[in-house]
């Protein structure tokens, strides 16, 4: 039997913090910035992991400042064979995919007047609205408070994205929306499509040509190409074969592997050049991505008074899913976590 591990992919960022600014060429000591024995314990505890089994290997990068702490642990396949882990591996992103990639499209078309927050949904997906889901909207997508449940049925047997579409219309509400929070993966399934039928473009195309790209992330892709495979991580074993470059998800693998929910993959540095973009309130290498108020917008709580969670827009402030944010870091912080069973 295939002994069962567990990736965790995890973005814990300050809102808070002084403007971060580009690696520079020449290392800046990193006693002059960290304290060296809690990166020995951050060292020890991914080592007690790997030695019980929970996960084969860990890429850690860690920036403050000019800073970077980045190590590699383990291994990024124990089967079928084993691979060390290297500082480039490509990870599944899995629900990380929500805030890197389609979150930031969704604002990029908010800030350019195409959309709107409290658009209804029934407007961007017809026949939307039946069932009792007329009053759903952008945000209630974005902020998890739709009403919607956590995930589509597999059963019956299905496939295809036409098919997941006509799952998501014809779902009904578990609450009304504004009433509570329930972390759903249809509401970012309805995201990936609302940004193709407003853009005229698939989803893995618009979110290349307008977030990866502008922002340096070369190694961040819906569908690596067979070229970056190697580098891949695998994700499950399926069908009697390990998989590298197919999303873990089950949605995305029933249905070619691109949706607003996961299918992203990603590496550390890639990911830590978007942090840094919104730790530096939408500027990264003097570039310009997205204006200071629409990072505001995404990084601030967005959900109803009325719900106890608190939710940014695709972003964790404080709820039942901010165990990224541990003991220390404060509210006001933000961040999300991916967590993939193999």
């Amino acid at each position: 039997m295939n002994r069962p591990a567990l990736i965790v992919l995890s973005l814990a960022l300050v809102g808070c913090q002084t403007p971060q600014a580009p690696p520079p060429a020449k290392p800046v000591p990193l006693s002059s910035v960290f304290r060296l024995a809690k990166l020995e314990e951050i060292d020890s505890a991914i080592g007690q992991a790997i030695a019980a089994g929970k996960a084969p290997g860990a890429v850690v990068r860690i920036e403050s400042g000019r800073a970077v702490y980045q190590k590699t642990f383990g291994d990024k396949a124990a089967k079928p064979e084993r691979s060390p882990m290297t500082a480039d591996t490509i990870f599944d992103a899995a629900s990380l995919t929500k805030v890197i990639a389609t979150a930031p499209a969704i604002a990029l078309l908010i800030e350019q007047g195409k959309l709107g927050l409290d658009d209804r949904v029934e407007k961007w997906i017809p026949d939307f609205k039946k069932n009792g889901k007329g009053a759903v909207t952008i945000r209630h997508l974005l902020t998890h408070t739709s009403g919607l449940r956590p995930g589509l049925s597999l059963r019956p047997e299905w496939s295809g994205v036409a098919s997941a579409i006509e799952k998501a219309k014809a779902e009904s509400l578990t609450e009304q929306p504004d009433n509570k929070f329930i972390y759903s993966d249809i509401n970012f399934i309805l995201l990936g499509e609302i940004i193709q039928q407003l853009t005229g473009q698939r989803l893995e195309d618009f979110t290349r040509e307008s977030v990866f790209q502008p922002l340096g992330m070369k190694d961040t892709v819906y569908l690596p190409s067979p070229n970056l495979r190697y580098r891949t991580a695998p994700t499950k074993w399926w069908n009697g074969k390990m998989q590298r470059g197919t999303p873990n998800n089950p949605i995305c693998r029933r249905t070619g592997g691109v949706h607003g929910h996961a299918g992203m993959f990603t590496t550390a540095a890639d990911l830590a050049r978007y942090c840094r973009m919104i730790l530096n309130k939408g500027e990264l290498d003097g570039f310009r991505f997205i204006q200071p108020e629409t990072i505001r917008l995404m990084t601030s709580v967005q959900s109803p008074s009325e719900v106890e969670s608190l939710r940014g827009l695709g972003w964790d402030i404080e709820s039942s899913y901010s165990s990224q944010r541990g003991e220390i870091f404060p509210i006001g912080g933000f961040g999300h976590l991916s967590l993939i069973h193999i």
